[in-house]
C-alpha cells in the first residue's frame, strides 16, 4: 500500500479535456517532406536488408532529419499529454511491408519493442476476423469489430499505425487518467486514496494462456509527483468471480463505478478518426484507450488494418511495486524457458501480414 497523507490533483500537461484538445492541433506533428524522404529512404534499405527483428538497434539505421521529432514526442510521452499523432506518411503509396519497415524504425528509437503473443512477434495487428462480441469469452479485442471500453495496456508505450481505415467508425478515444482522478479528488476526496491500494485484477480473461488467474496492482501510482494511472474495471469485477479473491469493499465498488462514470462523461475524452499512415504514440501511464464500433469493406484488403508496437521505454519511470500488468516480455525473451520462437514472425515482410484466427 502506498503511504499518503495530503493528496493534491494533477496539475501537469497530462491532466486534459478532450472538449479543449479538440479545439486545438499542437497533438498533432506533421512530418515534413525531408522528414518523409528520410524514413522512406531507411524503410527501402530496411525491407532489402531483411533483417531478424530481434535484434535490430537503433544504431543500425540512425535518424537525422527526423531525429528531434523522435525527442518531442517522447516528452510529450513522458512528461506532457502522454500522447502524439504523428501525420504525413505516404502509406497509400507503399507496401505494407514498407510501412511496417518504417513504423518499425521509429518504433525501435522511441523504445524497446516487446512481444505481442506467446509466437513471439513483435508487430501486432488489430484487424477484424470475428465478428464476437466483447462479452464473447473467446473475444480477442484486435480480432473483432465491437467498440472497446477505456483500459491500460501492458507496456509502458502502445503504438498504433493506420494503414487502412474502417468503412465506418473506429475512432480512436483517449481519456486523461490524471483529470480522472482530479474529478474524483473534487467531488469524493474519502474515496480517492482507495485508487492507490492494490486491487486484483483478472488476467485469464485479458490473456487465454497467462500463468495465474489474477495480478495485483493498484490503479494509480503516485512517486515523487509522478502520477501513473492503470484502468480496466471491467478485469477488477470479473476477478470476483475467483474464489481465492478477496471480495470487493461496497466503497471500492463505489470508487471504481465513480471512475468508470467520469471516464464516460460528455467532453471528457478526444476523438481522433485514422488516416492511412497515422501513427498514435501512448503512454499507458497517462491516458486510456478505447475504439468506437465501425464497419468494415468486404474485401480484405479493404478491410481496418492497425499494426501495434508494445514498446519499454529506455528511461525507467517512477512507479510503485507492483504496477499495472508488468508481463509483457521482451524481444529475446520468453514467458516459458522451454518455450520455442520458431513461430514468430521475424522479418519484416512476413511481419507485416496479419495472423488468420487460427493462427
Amino acid at each position: 500500500m502506498q503511504a499518503v497523507i495530503d493528496l493534491e490533483p494533477v496539475r501537469t500537461a497530462a491532466a486534459w479535456r478532450g472538449d479543449v484538445l479538440v479545439q486545438q492541433s499542437d497533438w498533432i506533428y506533421m512530418l515534413s517532406d525531408a522528414q518523409v524522404q528520410e524514413l522512406e529512404s531507411l524503410g527501402e534499405r530496411f525491407v532489402e536488408d531483411d533483417p531478424d527483428l530481434r535484434f535490430v538497434s537503433p544504431q543500425d539505421y540512425p535518424l537525422v532529419v527526423c531525429r528531434d521529432a523522435v525527442t518531442e514526442w517522447l516528452e510529450d510521452l513522458n512528461t506532457g499529454r502522454g500522447f502524439r499523432l504523428v501525420r504525413g506518411l505516404k502509406t497509400h503509396l507503399y507496401s505494407d511491408a514498407l510501412s511496417a519497415a518504417i513504423y518499425y524504425i521509429l518504433g525501435v528509437h522511441m523504445g524497446e519493442p516487446m512481444r505481442q503473443n506467446e509466437k513471439g512477434d513483435l508487430i501486432g495487428h488489430v484487424y477484424a476476423t470475428s465478428d464476437k462480441k466483447l462479452e464473447d469469452p473467446g473475444a480477442l479485442s484486435a480480432k473483432i469489430r465491437d467498440k472497446l471500453p477505456f483500459h491500460s495496456d501492458s507496456s509502458d508505450v502502445v503504438a498504433l499505425m493506420c494503414l487502412r481505415p474502417a468503412r465506418e467508425g473506429g475512432a480512436s478515444r483517449l481519456v486523461s487518467g490524471a483529470q480522472i482522478y482530479n474529478e474524483i479528488l473534487e467531488r469524493r476526496p474519502d474515496l480517492a486514496p482507495l485508487l492507490l491500494e492494490p486491487f486484483h485484477w483478472d488476467w485469464r480473461r485479458q490473456d487465454h494462456e497467462a500463468p495465474a488467474n489474477t495480478y495485483v496492482s493498484p490503479v494509480v501510482s503516485m512517486v515523487d509527483d509522478v502520477f501513473s494511472i492503470y484502468a480496466g474495471s471491467a478485469y477488477v469485477f470479473t476477478a470476483q468471480e475467483y474464489p481465492e479473491v478477496p471480495r470487493l469493499t461496497p466503497e471500492q465498488i463505489e470508487v471504481l463505478k465513480l471512475f468508470d462514470d467520469i471516464t464516460y462523461e460528455e467532453g471528457m475524452a478526444i476523438d481522433m478518426d485514422f488516416r492511412p499512415g497515422d501513427i498514435q504514440w501512448l503512454s499507458n501511464y497517462a491516458a486510456l484507450h478505447s475504439r468506437t464500433v465501425f464497419f468494415d469493406h468486404p474485401e480484405p484488403q479493404r478491410r481496418r488494418h492497425l499494426m501495434r508496437l508494445w514498446l519499454h521505454t529506455r528511461e525507467p519511470r517512477k512507479l510503485v511495486k507492483p504496477f499495472g500488468r508488468s508481463v509483457v516480455q521482451g524481444r529475446q525473451a520468453h514467458r516459458d524457458a522451454s518455450a520455442s520462437d520458431d513461430q514468430g514472425r521475424f522479418h519484416i515482410v512476413e511481419a507485416a501480414v496479419p495472423r488468420l484466427a487460427d493462427e
